[in-house]
C-alpha cells in the first residue's frame, strides 16, 4: 500500500512539471487548443483575401460565358485562375495548405447543380439564351470562400430577358437578399427558410427542395449547421434546428426553379468528390496512387476528376475509393425538361457590427425586367433594410444626436417642473 502510495505520489508531480513545462513554452493542450475563428483579424483577413480571388475568377469565367464557348474549357480556365491565384500568396510558408476548395461548376438551364464535365467526355457548348449557373471556390490556410452566380447568355441592355426567366433571376437574386439580412445573430435557421420561401414565392417560383446552405469551418465546407430550403416534411424532421451565433461564416446558397422545386439524378457522370473521414487499406495500385494524390492536392475540399492528368487512371481509381466510402459524391442534378434554374451563392461573416459579405458581384436586374412584385408586407421591411455595416454606424450617431438633441429640448420642461 505505501509503495502504490509512493508511485501515484511520484506520477502526480510528473503531471505538475509536465504542465508547467508545456505552460511556459506556451504549449496548449490539444484538448483546449480553440478552432482560430473570426474573432482573430487574421482569420479575417485570410477570409477576405481569398474572397477578393474568388470574386475575380467569377468574373473572367462569365466573360467566357458566350454563345458556342465549351463548357469544358470554361471549367478549366476557372480552376486554373483558382489555383494560380491562391499559388501566389503565402509563398514563405511552405506548409500551408491553399487551392481550390470548390472546382469550378456550369449547371445549364433544367441543370439543378455539379456539372464539371471532363475533357474525354463532353463537348457541350453554351447557346444564346441559355440560363448559366458558375459556381465555384478557393481557400487559404482552410479558409474557404465560395460563389455562385446565374446569368443569361447573351443578354444586353439592347437585348433583354423577360417572361419565366427574368421572373426566375429575379426571385433567385430577392431569395439571396432576403437571406443576407436573416443571417444574423440569435436567428434560429428556420427562420431565414421562411423568407427563402416568400422571397421565391413573390415571382411564382419554388426553391429547389432540400438543398442547403452551409455553416463554413477552417478545412471544413459542410459544417454541423446548415439552413434548408423547400423541406419536404420528411426532411424538416430530420433536419437539426440551431441558431446562428456571432463569429461563425455560413454559405448561403439559394436555388430556385420555375418548376416544381424537385431535383432528381441522371445518367450523367458524377466528377465531383470530397474525401470522407474513413480509412481503408485500397487493394489496386491504381487506386492508391489516385488516393494519395487527391489527399496532398485537395485535403478534405472537393475536387473534380478533370483535375488529374490521367482522366483514365483517375476513373479507375475513383470507383475503388467509393466502394469503401472513402470519398463521397456531387450529383449531377436536373429539374424537369423545360424548367429553368437559377443560383446564387455567397459566403458571408458574422462579425459583431454587422454582417460582412466578402463573396457575390452585383446583379443587373434592369436585364430582367418583369411584372411581378414583393406584396408581402415583412418581405418587404425586410429588404429595405441596409446591410452596410458604415450606414448602420451612420444611423447610430444620427439616432445618438437626435437624442441628445431631444434631451435638449426637454431640459427646460424638466427644471420648470420641479
Amino acid at each position: 500500500m505505501q509503495c502504490m502510495r509512493h508511485t501515484l505520489a511520484i506520477l502526480y508531480f510528473a503531471v505538475c512539471f509536465l504542465r508547467r513545462l508545456r505552460k511556459s513554452f506556451k504549449m496548449p493542450d490539444s484538448d483546449s487548443e480553440e478552432e482560430p475563428t473570426i474573432a482573430e483579424d487574421i482569420v479575417v483577413t485570410k477570409y477576405k483575401m481569398v474572397g477578393d480571388m474568388v470574386n475575380d475568377v467569377l468574373k473572367q469565367v462569365m466573360a467566357k460565358c458566350v454563345a458556342g464557348a465549351e463548357i469544358v474549357s470554361i471549367c478549366d480556365l476557372g480552376d486554373k485562375i483558382l489555383e494560380e491565384k491562391t499559388s501566389q500568396v503565402y509563398k514563405k510558408d511552405k506548409e500551408m495548405k491553399k487551392g481550390i476548395a470548390f472546382p469550378t461548376c456550369i449547371s445549364v438551364n433544367n441543370c439543378v447543380c455539379h456539372f464539371s464535365p471532363i475533357r474525354s467526355e463532353s463537348k457541350a457548348e453554351l447557346k444564346e439564351g441559355d440560363v448559366v449557373k458558375i459556381d465555384l471556390g478557393a481557400h487559404v490556410d482552410g479558409f474557404i470562400a465560395v460563389v455562385a452566380h446565374t446569368m443569361i447568355v447573351g443578354a444586353t441592355s439592347d437585348n433583354k430577358v423577360k417572361g419565366r426567366k427574368a421572373d426566375l433571376l429575379r426571385a433567385a437574386h430577392t431569395m439571396a437578399e432576403a437571406a443576407l439580412r436573416k443571417v444574423k445573430p440569435d436567428t434560429q435557421n428556420n427562420e431565414v427558410t421562411e423568407v427563402i420561401q416568400k422571397a421565391a414565392e413573390a415571382f411564382d417560383c419554388k426553391p429547389v427542395s432540400g438543398m442547403l446552405s452551409h455553416q463554413l469551418k477552417r478545412n471544413v465546407i459542410n459544417g454541423e449547421k446548415s439552413i434548408i430550403q423547400n423541406p419536404t416534411e420528411e426532411q424538416m424532421r430530420e433536419h437539426n434546428q440551431c441558431k446562428i451565433e456571432v463569429h461563425e461564416v455560413y454559405a448561403i446558397d439559394v436555388l430556385v426553379s420555375t418548376g416544381e422545386g424537385k431535383a432528381k439524378e441522371r445518367e450523367d457522370r458524377v466528377t465531383v468528390y470530397k474525401r470522407t473521414e474513413e480509412t481503408y487499406q485500397l487493394k489496386m495500385r491504381t487506386s492508391r496512387t489516385f488516393f494519395s494524390e487527391l489527399t496532398k492536392r485537395f485535403t478534405t475540399m472537393p475536387f473534380s476528376l478533370r483535375a488529374f492528368e490521367d482522366e483514365g487512371k483517375a476513373r479507375m481509381g475513383i470507383v475503388e475509393c467509393m466502394n469503401h466510402n472513402l470519398v463521397e459524391p456531387y450529383p449531377v442534378l436536373y429539374e424537369k425538361d423545360g424548367e429553368f434554374v437559377a443560383q446564387f451563392k455567397f459566403t458571408v461573416l458574422l462579425m459583431p457590427n454587422g454582417p460582412l459579405k466578402i463573396t457575390g458581384i452585383p446583379v443587373d436586374l434592369s436585364l430582367y425586367p418583369s411584372d411581378k412584385t414583393i406584396e408581402d408586407k415583412e418581405l418587404k421591411e425586410l429588404l429595405n433594410t441596409s446591410v452596410s455595416r458604415k450606414a448602420q454606424k451612420k444611423k447610430k450617431k444620427k439616432a445618438a444626436k437626435q437624442a441628445e438633441a431631444a434631451e435638449e429640448e426637454d431640459a427646460p420642461a424638466l427644471v420648470a417642473e420641479k
